[in-house]
């Protein structure tokens, strides 16, 4: 069995942090530490609440003092790197996590603070508080931040502003009205560091959620000006794609479905166990005469709670078809348990999509296992 994601914080991990934090406070009681740390809920805490939990506990074991403190946990980056914790580790959200939950009323402290952690370890999810205490202030400052030198920082400046960052608080303002974004978005587009252009992409396609006429103007207006900002425009549009918007399908050179047809879509597995695979084939043949560029898609009707269904829809393909081919595919559907997915029994639908027009749809059954 895999190892559950929570335990990143394990006897080992926690050995190794407290003496890096024995050497910036010579004071820290690490048995005291750990006792906490290990209290009577530990075993019962998920990720999340594992990592507000050491922040809380952190802070009872260092001074009163939020800006002294600051400084040893930016003292303690170094002597992580030194002692062989890599940046970026997921483990030390809680340095950030810990400025969001004390620093809030000391803005100044806890924006330096950000600039240097972040560069160790995204600060992503801990600036989207001070965003909504200090929505102009914190707009401004991530517009600066799009300049800075560190593309980490950069990153943060696109990432921490996302309308819908997963797992994130929600930045109700900034998904109404995205317009203060656009500047940063615009800076960081064509970036040196993919990491920042992949933030910019993701930014965009929260965006397109809520305003996707936003998503549409800048995408035509950044298509075709270079390789790499080409493939944030299409990561970007991805969620307009699914969607089948036809000036977008156009966008990407994805036309009418013309004489491109579905021949013989047959479920294999009219029946699915929970755990077990829908498989299901059909002929994909282009009746024109030329080659055809096509997005081939597939939709999964899935049953809610509440007896309605709900789509889902995964890509097979997107490539040019020869004119007068006929293509068999044979397509495998998980039901696997999930934790970010509960599945319902009952009536189930599956369909096939080509180039953003639903064409047809077949009907199977999900029975437990």
């Amino acid at each position: 069995m895999a190892e559950l994601f929570k335990n990143i914080y394990n006897p080992t991990f926690f050995s190794r942090f407290t003496v890096c934090m024995e050497e910036v406070f010579p004071k820290f009681d690490t048995n005291s530490f750990l006792k906490e740390i290990y209290n009577d809920e530990w075993d019962n805490k998920e990720l999340k609440q594992r990592m507000r939990h050491i922040t809380h506990i952190l802070n009872d074991h260092l001074t009163n003092d939020f800006e002294c403190n600051v400084e040893m946990l930016l003292k303690l980056i170094p002597i992580l790197k030194q002692n062989d914790f890599r940046s970026d580790n997921l483990e030390f959200i809680f340095l950030p996590d810990f400025v969001e939950v004390y620093g809030t009323d000391d803005y100044n402290i806890s924006i330096n603070a950000f600039e240097e952690i972040t560069k160790f370890v995204s600060c992503e999810f801990a600036v989207r508080p001070f965003i909504i205490d200090y929505p102009k202030k914190m707009i401004q400052q991530m517009i600066d931040w799009s300049h800075h030198e560190h593309p980490m920082v950069r990153r943060l400046a696109s990432e921490g502003c996302r309308p819908r960052l997963p797992w994130a608080m929600a930045l109700p303002h900034l998904k109404k009205d995205p317009a203060p974004i656009l500047p940063i978005l615009e800076r960081l587009k064509s970036d040196t560091s993919e990491s920042v252009r992949r933030s910019v992409a993701n930014n965009l396609n929260d965006i397109s959620k809520d305003n996707p006429d936003i998503v549409i103007r800048l995408a035509k207006k950044w298509k075709g000006k270079s390789k790499e900002l080409d493939w944030v425009v299409k990561h970007a549009c991805r969620t307009l794609l699914k969607q089948g918007i036809p000036q977008v399908m156009r966008l990407f050179g994805f036309g009418k479905v013309g004489n491109i047809n579905i021949k013989k879509f047959e479920i294999q597995t009219p029946t699915v166990s929970i755990g077990g695979d829908l498989k299901f084939s059909f002929v994909l043949k282009n009746a024109n005469g030329n080659s055809t560029k096509i997005r081939l898609e597939y939709g999964l009707y899935y049953q809610k709670a509440n007896g309605t269904l709900s789509k889902k829809v995964f890509k097979i393909s997107e490539k040019e078809y020869a004119g007068g081919s006929s293509t068999e595919i044979l397509r495998k559907q998980p039901f696997k348990i999930i934790t970010t997915r509960k599945f319902h029994v009952g009536h189930h639908q599956v369909s096939l999509i080509i180039n953003g027009i639903e064409l047809e749809k077949k009907d199977f059954q999900l029975i437990e296992k």
